[in-house]
């Protein structure tokens, strides 16, 4: 997995972290929090916080206390050890779209499938640069909906051999992701050593937490498991327009939902997490890719690590309806300060359109490109006495060139980094190749690697007890 040594881009003076501060601590006393969950009522009441219906009002100093549980640092486990990920300090990881419950194939835009779904996660499989094909990667909308995560799951078990997210629609889905991982994983006790999912548990902004997340979290929680504590905030609808506000609510947000997850098991794994974009305040249409969603998005990294979290954010976001040039430089407006800010769980980094509705084949291949040359551009370079090629200049001279130089010879395989995507043929050669423009290249990627995937192997008996499982919670769910 990549390890990001770069310096981090902070923006916020130790003023703003201040005033920051103190707008968190006025919101979580004054305004307070919603939990729509009477477990999590009853862990605050008993804890002395103050609960008033589904109101919680918290004391900010016991809310750093059960923050200050959480680790710092974690391992996820994946069934092939070579894939497991660390979450926190350098470490950033990657995963794909998550949520969309259509697709975009080529000019057609259409209901996602189960198919598509096994498509991405081979895809996320192919490409060393993903650490995850993620969760929802698109919504199977032709399988049953009672039952639908049990295919899911199975298929991100058995298709990829890299850690993968846990099912969030209920308590029963969170249960189910739960039990599937200990077949895999050979026990429970194997994944509470050390955790085998990473779950996005979302808040309803502004300042509530919902009964389905909650339940989800309880489970996931409970068992150990990673949780990413996440405020949806689209600045303008979500929350104020300003800048600050949105961030004090996040804080706000994010910082509730950990406590609870302290409370429900100390030192349990959890992620500051992030959503922040704006909203289009011509059309109400939400917008990514903004300049404002790279300022919260630089915010985050500070505000994170005041606080001793590893946090999530970023991602290949854009409004673009297709794998265009809006949708690169939307994208890379969000990537870039991803990295900048050196965030430890990336989701959506593969093949999210149209904000967030459509996961896109084309968009799949870009943003691979995309990820792969911040990865090498954040890579540190070496620099030492080989690198000055002094022998070059000595075998050049002047006015010569360095084509055929000994030294060039020796690196010219690796010394540059080599595109998987982007054409840099003269125009009468690309017209020649078919004058394919980039999603059209794109296309032919993807169906290329989805030709050559091969399965990563699996213990049969595992296999077998997975669709045992999946056989019996399906007929047991009514599907």
């Amino acid at each position: 997995m990549f390890r990001n040594k770069m310096p981090r881009y902070e923006i916020l003076s130790e003023d703003a972290m201040a005033t920051l501060d103190k707008g968190w601590r006025r919101l979580i006393t004054e305004i307070g929090v919603e939990f729509m969950d009477d477990r999590a009522l009853d862990l605050f009441r008993k804890n002395g916080q103050k609960v008033e219906d589904n109101k919680v009002f918290l004391d900010p100093d016991f809310v750093l206390e059960q923050v200050a549980k959480a680790p710092r640092e974690f391992d996820i486990q994946a069934r092939n050890p070579e894939n497991n990920v660390h979450i926190g300090g350098d470490a950033m990881a990657f995963s794909a779209v998550y949520g969309p419950p259509f697709v975009r194939e080529g000019e057609v835009r259409r209901d996602a499938t189960f198919d598509d779904f096994q498509r991405f996660a081979k895809l996320a499989q192919s490409f060393p640069v993903l650490d995850s094909a993620g969760g929802v990667v698109c919504e199977p909308n032709d399988t049953p909906l009672d039952s639908r995560h049990l295919d899911m799951i199975r298929a991100l078990q058995t298709l990829t051999d890299k850690i993968y997210m846990g099912n969030v629609v209920s308590g029963v889905n969170a249960a189910d992701t739960i039990a599937m991982s200990s077949i895999l994983f050979g026990s429970r006790e194997a994944i509470e050593e050390t955790p085998a999912t990473i779950s996005l548990i979302n808040c309803n902004s502004p300042l509530r937490w919902d009964d389905r997340m909650l339940e989800a979290q309880f489970e996931y929680s409970a068992a150990n498991q990673a949780v990413v504590l996440t405020p949806f905030i689209l600045m303008g609808a979500m929350s104020p327009v300003t800048i600050p506000a949105a961030l004090v609510q996040q804080i706000t947000e994010a910082l509730s939902g950990i406590a609870l997850s302290q409370l429900i098991r100390p030192g349990s794994p959890t992620v500051f997490g992030s959503f922040l974009s704006n909203i289009d305040m011509q059309s109400g249409s939400p917008t990514f890719g903004t300049p404002e969603s790279g300022i919260g998005l630089l915010c985050t990294g500070q505000i994170a690590r005041h606080f001793g979290l590893p946090f999530r954010t970023g991602g290949g976001l854009t409004s673009s309806q297709v794998p265009d040039a809006q949708a690169g430089y939307e994208a890379l407006m969000t990537m870039m300060p991803t990295f900048l800010a050196g965030a430890n769980w990336v989701m959506h980094s593969a093949g999210w359109l149209e904000g967030g509705l459509v996961a896109g084949f084309e968009k799949f291949i870009v943003d691979i490109e995309l990820l792969q040359m911040l990865q090498h551009e954040f890579t540190p370079m070496e620099i030492d006495e080989a690198s000055m090629a002094f022998d070059a200049h000595e075998e050049v001279g002047h006015g010569g060139h360095f084509l055929g130089a000994m030294h060039t010879m020796e690196r010219f395989r690796t010394c540059f980094y080599r595109p998987l995507l982007s054409s840099s043929e003269n125009y009468e050669r690309w017209n020649r190749n078919g004058g394919l423009d980039t999603a059209a290249r794109a296309t032919k990627i993807y169906q290329d690697k989805l030709e050559a995937y091969e399965p990563p192997p699996l213990d049969d008996a595992i296999a077998a007890e997975l669709d045992e499982y999946v056989t019996r919670r399906r007929a047991e769910l009514g599907d």
